[in-house]
């Protein structure tokens, strides 16, 4: 049985370097105490004002704005409601079963009404698609 066979040491080389040295290397400087940046001058400045971008708090506006946001997206109970994809119609139909005798040992079923619908399955609206019956 012949394949390609490479070793996973010749593929995937493992160096002597650790991740941390990798993350040091491309923030440009070691790290303290929670993962604050010691080292690196100009580099370790930018590295923390990024941060910083990112912890601000949420102004008013910001939380004003939220629901706007997710409104678009966001179930209610006004969008359940008032759905985008609405059930076209699909009758029920009324069928009277007979009385009458099942089974192997003739039995007497009484008279019976059963409903169901028209259609098989359930079929949706496209978004503007008329519903109504014409």
């Amino acid at each position: 049985m012949a394949g390609c066979a490479t070793h996973k040491d010749d593929l995937l080389s493992h160096g002597d370097r650790t991740i941390r040295d990798i993350w040091d290397q491309e923030t440009g400087g070691g790290s303290g105490a929670g993962g604050v940046a010691t080292g690196g001058g100009a580099a370790s400045r930018q590295l923390m004002d990024a941060r910083q971008v990112l912890r601000r708090p949420l102004t008013a506006a910001d939380v004003r704005a939220i629901p706007a946001d997710n409104a678009a997206y966001t179930r209610t109970a006004e969008n359940e409601i008032y759905r985008q994809f609405r059930r076209l119609p699909n009758p029920d139909l009324v069928m009277y079963v007979f009385p009458h005798l099942a089974g192997t040992d003739p039995v007497p079923v009484p008279g019976y009404s059963t409903v169901f619908p028209l259609y098989q399955r359930i079929q949706y609206a496209m978004p503007g698609e008329r519903v109504e019956d014409y």
